[in-house]
């Protein structure tokens, strides 16, 4: 295995975060109930990620502030352009699974 730098490795990953949150960007379709059923995480979950590694370095950054980043536009913005009514059978997949801090 190739031996990484410190640097290298959060460059790496950093690029690889930014593919992430543009291909989520580009995928409205994809509703976050259905990226929660099936990897137990969605984009709101990468903007909780996002807004506590900032709040880590002592960068205060809203709930807003950080779903914005994640998005690609405000969150409001987002739901009314892209989210639909899960179904009932989501629902209950979702509740059956639902992680212990959501």
């Amino acid at each position: 295995m190739t031996e990484l730098s410190d640097d290298q490795k959060r460059d790496f990953e950093a690029a690889a975060f930014r593919r992430l949150v543009a291909h989520l960007r580009e995928r409205g379709d994809v509703q976050n109930i259905d990226l929660m059923n099936l990897a137990g995480f969605c984009r709101n979950c990468l903007s909780n990620w996002y807004r506590e590694a900032a709040e880590a370095e002592g960068v205060a950054l809203s709930k807003d502030a950080s779903r914005e980043i994640i998005y690609g536009m405000p969150y409001a913005e987002w739901q009314a352009l892209n989210q639909t009514e899960a179904s009932a059978a989501k629902k209950a997949e979702f509740e059956a699974k639902r992680p212990k801090d959501h």
